[in-house]
């Protein structure tokens, strides 16, 4: 099982997010903590500016960024809807 670490950027950004997106998050945490991959989270690799990080899906359109701070240690960065979560 993989530890999550909460960054306090990550902390602040998901109060801003809507009550829903809040409760489904809590239940893809608990996925992420068992597979970063599973096909439930839409993980993706990023390039350019992002290179290094990750980014998973809540909603079709709210994210995630995340890194792999070790193999079994990963740190969630911020949450935000796609169209701002990526500058």
């Amino acid at each position: 099982m993989i530890k999550i670490v909460y960054g306090n950027s990550f902390l602040k950004s998901v109060k801003k997010l809507p009550k829903q997106q809040q409760e489904k998050l809590a239940d893809l945490l608990e996925v992420l903590r068992e597979n970063p991959f599973h096909q439930l989270l839409h993980a993706k690799s990023l390039t350019g500016s992002l290179a290094g990080f990750y980014s998973f899906r809540i909603t079709r359109d709210w994210r995630v960024i995340f890194q792999f701070v070790n193999p079994q240690t990963i740190k969630l960065i911020e949450a935000a809807h796609r169209k701002d979560i990526y500058r």
